[in-house]
């Protein structure tokens, strides 16, 4: 896999001892942090390693919109089509389903379980909706439902259904108030299980979002606990390090003082930094860390986009400047804009819509773009919009004016 060069780290003042930081650790700039994200996720150059691996490398790939995997990928891995996507997904080299935040993503399948058990214990995605405690014969479910669906994709009508009838064979697994409350949800909180994949009915992947069921991958010997926690912060320093405890913990649906206790444990084997205010960082020792004065391209970044979420909210100011966050977050309807980025930073938002057969990709600057710059942003868009529609007949980019 080839990614930006590791450079050294710049200093900014001299580094005082803060909590989990050594007295050695050094202090990175902003700017060092934007270019570290940059490279670990091909947005200084793209990736050029198989799509399984490169998922892997960019992290778990944020896919509750559909059509948002395609275009993150075409913008982080050279030579991508999204054929290559639902190709690697039909093979079940990738695999989507319900895990960090109790939100879909696409992770590779030998990745999936060590997700998919932290996914489980994160804050709200337990399957309860009261707080009555399941009899003992509740454990055999999960079991069940994974046998049901381990090999024929199922619906969710058909997953409440099998839950219905084993509860008619189980009458004290749930208490009353308990049963009640899933009826009312359609057992919608089982089919948001972790152990689950998402799958077509139809078995044709494509551009139509999978809905139903499937049992995730599930091998002997798969990470559960602290192994797998410790598995899932060794991969978001990964691909989005150097990070600090909350950074992670918001990420994954977690609480701060375990991900902090699973930083503790795995201390020994991490390099250890601290940011412009002082707070403790940590990363993976040879993960790159470029110059923070490396040259960065402009890249389209997709609806939800991971480097948008990966950070505690109020510590994203390394990838979306303060000024810009209202116009991408959509708080009303909890959307994410798809954004670009010049010189590394949020600095636009754009969209993309096909009439008459014709794809027409608009970009909105939240900043005034340079000649040079516009006409590579224009070049870069047109290049997204053929990958998203290679069947339209004509494909155009439309820059808008700012405040339009």
């Amino acid at each position: 896999m080839r990614l930006a060069g590791v450079l050294e780290v710049r200093v900014t003042r001299p580094a005082r001892k803060v909590r989990g930081v050594s007295e050695e650790a050094e202090r990175v700039t902003r700017a060092a942090l934007n270019r570290a994200l940059l490279a670990r996720q091909g947005l200084l150059d793209r990736l050029e390693a198989p799509l399984v691996e490169a998922v892997e490398a960019v992290g778990a790939l944020q896919a509750q919109y559909w059509p948002a995997p395609p275009a993150a990928l075409w913008s982080r891995v050279a030579g991508f089509a999204a054929e290559d996507l639902y190709a690697a997904l039909e093979r079940g080299e990738l695999v989507s389903g319900t895990l960090l935040r109790v939100t879909l993503h696409v992770v590779s399948a030998r990745e999936h379980p060590a997700y998919a058990a932290v996914a489980a214990e994160g804050a709200g995605h337990h399957w309860r909706r009261t707080d009555a405690e399941p009899g003992r014969e509740v454990a055999q479910l999960l079991t069940k439902l994974r046998a049901y669906t381990r090999k024929t994709p199922r619906s969710g009508e058909e997953i409440g259904a099998f839950v219905e009838e084993w509860v008619a064979a189980h009458p004290k697994a749930l208490a009353k108030g308990e049963l009640e409350r899933q009826r009312e949800l359609s057992w919608r909180p089982f089919q948001r299980w972790s152990g689950f994949v998402r799958a077509p009915a139809d078995g044709a992947w494509g551009t139509k979002a999978p809905s139903a069921l499937l049992a995730g991958p599930r091998p002997r010997g798969a990470p559960e606990g602290d192994k797998a926690l410790d598995e899932v912060v060794r991969r978001h320093l990964r691909a989005f390090g150097p990070a600090g405890a909350e950074d992670v913990a918001g990420w994954i649906g977690w609480r701060t003082p375990p991900v902090r206790a699973a930083l503790e444990r795995l201390a020994p084997d991490l390099a250890r930094f601290e940011d412009e205010d002082g707070r403790a960082l940590y990363d993976l020792p040879d993960a790159p860390r470029p110059d923070p004065e490396t040259p960065a391209p402009v890249r389209l970044l997709a609806a939800f986009d991971s480097v948008l979420l990966a950070y505690a909210a109020k510590r994203r100011t390394r990838i979306l400047p303060d000024a810009h966050r209202d116009a991408v977050y959509e708080r009303r309807n909890l959307q994410i804009r798809p954004s670009y980025l010049v010189d590394g930073l949020v600095a636009g938002t754009w969209s993309v819509e096909v009439k008459r057969r014709e794809a027409t990709l608009t970009l909105r600057p939240l900043e005034r773009l340079a000649r040079a710059t516009r006409a590579e942003l224009v070049d870069e868009a047109e290049g997204l919009a053929r990958a998203l529609h290679p069947q339209a007949k004509a494909h155009n980019v439309v820059v808008e004016r700012r405040g339009s």
